[in-house]
């Protein structure tokens, strides 16, 4: 049986890079199966949306689900993982290549970006990650 996730992801740092957290909201249908906020130390902004990606997916593989469309409001990183865009930043590589493994044990992984305005629960929780540091 496939379950499928809807997986929403943010990743923030105060100054860039400062100190980062990470914010996770996962969906099944109407059902709200997660909310995950994580401060993951001194990073940049694209190395904590990259580390959201991980933690999100990392998240729905314990929960059992097969498939994920996961939704970011970073075009770019939605772009590398999409690999229409060329990873140039030597740091986000290592990111990309977890969660490309990762990927595979999905049966489909789905990557879309959205306005900020569709992803504020998950800046909501980026920014809590950070303030109860």
């Amino acid at each position: 049986m496939n379950k499928k996730v809807e997986i929403y992801t943010d990743g923030g740092a105060r100054r860039n890079p400062g100190p980062s957290g990470i914010g996770v909201v996962i969906w099944q249908g109407h059902e709200l199966l997660g909310r995950f906020k994580k401060y993951i130390g001194e990073a940049t902004n694209n190395q904590a949306e990259y580390q959201a990606i991980l933690f999100g997916l990392q998240k729905a593989k314990e929960l059992g689900a097969s498939v994920a469309e996961c939704f970011l409001d970073s075009e770019l990183v939605v772009n590398q993982l999409n690999m229409d865009f060329k990873i140039k930043n030597k740091d986000l590589g290592p990111f990309f290549i977890r969660i490309w493994n990762l990927r595979q044990e999905f049966k489909k992984v789905t990557f879309s970006y959205i306005p900020r305005e569709k992803n504020k629960e998950a800046d909501k929780l980026v920014n809590q990650a950070i303030d109860e540091r």
